[in-house]
């Protein structure tokens, strides 16, 4: 089994910045892609960034610019910087780790933490 747990979220006034850490954990022999997602309320879960077991990361056209993906392969772990937060950010910020199984690629998520950016 895999545990899939996130922290840094919180409170943060507009132009801030936060740094949201993913830490993968259990019978993991290799990870392929990790991901963020987010969900505001009354809207739909929405990809934010994602990036590759090869490092090459992708961003939800509101994330680019603003947000930055990372991952630490020793520890098996995703973090997501986050500067220039606007209000719009606010959302639960989900973490997505997928986990290979021979020919297939397991999906684990985290709880979710809360970033919410004030006006």
């Amino acid at each position: 089994q895999v545990q899939v747990v996130e922290s840094g979220g919180g409170l943060v006034q507009t132009g801030g910045s936060l740094r949201l850490s993913c830490a993968a954990s259990g019978s993991i022999f290799g990870i392929n892609d990790m991901a963020w997602y987010r969900q505001a309320p009354g809207k739909e879960r929405e990809l934010v960034a994602v990036i590759a077991r090869s490092g090459r990361a992708n961003y939800a056209d509101s994330a680019k610019g603003r947000f930055t993906i990372s991952r630490d392969h020793a520890k098996n772990t995703a973090y997501l910087q986050m500067n220039s937060l606007k209000p719009e950010d606010t959302a639960v910020y989900y973490c997505y780790v997928g986990v290979p199984r021979g020919p297939l690629v397991d999906p684990y998520w985290g709880q979710g933490t809360q970033v919410t950016v004030s006006s």
